[in-house]
Order: C-alpha cells, then sequence, then structure tokens
C-alpha cells in the first residue's frame, strides 16, 4: 500500500469490486459468497499483505492473543546466562504460525513482577502467563488464583491447584553424585544458586539425601546467586579452606566456567586435580578448555510444552502436570579421577 498505509478491508474489497461485506464473510470463512469469490477476495488479500487486526479480534473474543512471561533476575545475570535464551527459544518455537505472541518484562523485584501481572491482565494484555523461578509462599500463587489468571508454572509440582511442567531434576543430582564416586571422588561440594528458590531447595535436597546414601560425609551445599562474580568469589573460598575438595558441582554454566578460571587462578588443573560439572549443558561448556561436564536438561522442549499447555488452560482445560523428558549427564574433559592422596 502507498505510504506504508495498512491495507484494509475497503482497500480488498475495492480491488475486488466487491462489497466490504463480501470480504468480510470470505476472510472469516462465513457463507454468503460463492467459493470463486471467496478464492479471489483471499487472493487479493494475500497480495495486499492484509492481516487480521490484532485489536478488533480481541474485541470481538475477549482475547488479547498473548501471553506474558516476567523474569524477576537481575539483568546482569539474565544477560550472561544460556538459561533464558534456551526456554524463550522453545517458547518461540511452539507460538511460530499461530496468533498468540509472547510479552516479555524483566523485573528487579517481586513487588514490580506482581504489579505486572495485574495491570497485563487488567488491561486485557494477555490471556495467561508463565509463572518461573518459584519460590516458598510464592505470592503469585495467590494473585493469579485472585485474579483467576490463567498460568502455568515452569517448575516442580508443589501447587496442587496450578498446572505445571517440570523435569525431573533428583534424578540428574543422582545421576551426578553416582558418576563422581565411580570415578573415586568423596569430598564434593554443590554450589547452588539462592535458596529461596523451590528448584534449589529440591536440588539440595536431592543431594544432601544421595550423598548420604553414598556414604559421603564431607559432600556439603553452599549457594551463590548464578553470578560468575560471586560464584568466582565461593570458589575461591571453598578451594582455600582447610579441606578443599576434590570435584564442584555447579547449578549453571555461567557458574561452573568461572570457576574453571579460578581454579587457573590458584594454580590447580583441571581435572587432574579438580573435577567441574556444570548445569545446564550450553555453548559455553562445550567452548571452553577445558570442556565442562555438565548436565543437560531439555530446556527448550519445557518451554514449547509450557506454551501448550497453557493455551489449553486458557480454552477451559482442566490443570495437568506434565513431565519433560530425563535429563542427562554429559561427561567431557573437566572430570577424571582425584588426584591421589
Amino acid at each position: 500500500m502507498a505510504g506504508g498505509k495498512r491495507p484494509t478491508i475497503s482497500d480488498i474489497a475495492k480491488a475486488a469490486g466487491v462489497s466490504t461485506g463480501a470480504v468480510s464473510y470470505a476472510l472469516n470463512n462465513r457463507p454468503g459468497v460463492s467459493e470463486p469469490t471467496r478464492r479471489r477476495i483471499m487472493d487479493i488479500a494475500d497480495r495486499l499483505g492484509w492481516v487480521p487486526s490484532s485489536a478488533a479480534r480481541s474485541l470481538s473474543d475477549g482475547r488479547a492473543n498473548a501471553i506474558g512471561l516476567v523474569v524477576d533476575r537481575p539483568a546482569r545475570v539474565i544477560g550472561v546466562e544460556p538459561y533464558f535464551m534456551q526456554l524463550i527459544s522453545g517458547i518461540q518455537g511452539a507460538l511460530a504460525g499461530g496468533p498468540t505472541s509472547l510479552l516479555l518484562q524483566v523485573t528487579d523485584n517481586s513487588a514490580a513482577e506482581l504489579a505486572a501481572y495485574r495491570r497485563w491482565w487488567g488491561e486485557r494484555r494477555v490471556d495467561g502467563v508463565l509463572l518461573v523461578d518459584l519460590v516458598q509462599n510464592d505470592p503469585r500463587v495467590e494473585l493469579v488464583r485472585e485474579l483467576r489468571l490463567p498460568a502455568v508454572v515452569l517448575g516442580e509440582p508443589v501447587v496442587p491447584d496450578l498446572p505445571c511442567v517440570w523435569t525431573d531434576d533428583e534424578l540428574a543430582v543422582e545421576e551426578v553424585l553416582e558418576y563422581l564416586v565411580a570415578l573415586g571422588h568423596r569430598r564434593i561440594v554443590r554450589v547452588a544458586g539462592p535458596t529461596k528458590f523451590v528448584h534449589t531447595q529440591t536440588r539440595s535436597r536431592a543431594f544432601t539425601t544421595a550423598a548420604a546414601r553414598l556414604g559421603l560425609p564431607d559432600a556439603r551445599v553452599v549457594h551463590a546467586d548464578y553470578s560468575d562474580e560471586a560464584a568466582a568469589r565461593v570458589t575461591r573460598r571453598v578451594l582455600t579452606s582447610g579441606t578443599a575438595p576434590t570435584a564442584l558441582v555447579f547449578d549453571n554454566d555461567v557458574m561452573a566456567v568461572s570457576a574453571l578460571g579460578v581454579a587457573h587462578e590458584l594454580g590447580l588443573t583441571v581435572p587432574d586435580q579438580l573435577s567441574l560439572v556444570a548445569w545446564d549443558d550450553s555453548a559455553l561448556c562445550r567452548l571452553v578448555r577445558p570442556a565442562l561436564s555438565a548436565v543437560r536438561r531439555p530446556i527448550a522442549e519445557r518451554g514449547a510444552a509450557a506454551v501448550r499447555l497453557l493455551l489449553d488452560v486458557i480454552n477451559g482445560a482442566p490443570a495437568e502436570q506434565v513431565k519433560t523428558s530425563d535429563p542427562e549427564l554429559v561427561p567431557r574433559s573437566s572430570t577424571a579421577h582425584p588426584p591421589l592422596p
């Protein structure tokens, strides 16, 4: 259209030599026009680049044709952590070709996140939301119940009446510990994310239980915030303590890469003197040297499954708990037998 003007039904009617009513019938696949006329109108609409107005569609059926995702993490962490890029890739893949889009916002505190949900729902900007990083007594749970806002949790099935998509992290924790023990490690430290997250608590509980079963009295959990800076500080402190571990397991790839740098700084050779395992395999894990052994989780699959489940819930389907495929440990060059005493 001239001057970048968005084509309208009137433009299509003029080009086709029919009434605007006939165009409306054809575009909405309603009776009232012959099949040849319908095809001709559709061809002209396609040639003119016509797409249905989302605003008009929202007025007619009450749908915003959008789902929302708020990530309440420091921007410096999100900017370098591949996890969210993989998750969003899965979400966008599930939305591709359909009428629904993703509305994404990054906040720096929980109050701002709650305010975003209230505003989006009040302004009819979303039809439902995806909830990530569930915490104990999460205020978002009560909010979506209060608003009757359709929501799907990307996390463990700990809220009975909310649908969720989850991955068996306990299985992965046990696999990592069993692998390290088979190599001969006994002093193992897990560098976890913030304690407030339900997934952190789930993994820590699984780590402690598996360590007790495998006879590892020196295994322990310490915490960081997923950033490389915090991981470097924690790793430096752990490795210079009285009885340093021979293996470290990290809650994300960024922290594991940071630890690799600290090991070099302290003159420790990986994997001859120290083994490292990362959570959430990524290009980072494959590109550093030595390449990092890592837990590969179905992150994109998780995002896509959450979208499909949320769209079902929006359409009135009952709440479900969907389990993804299991994670798997991918051994690489950063793990080996521990040094001899």
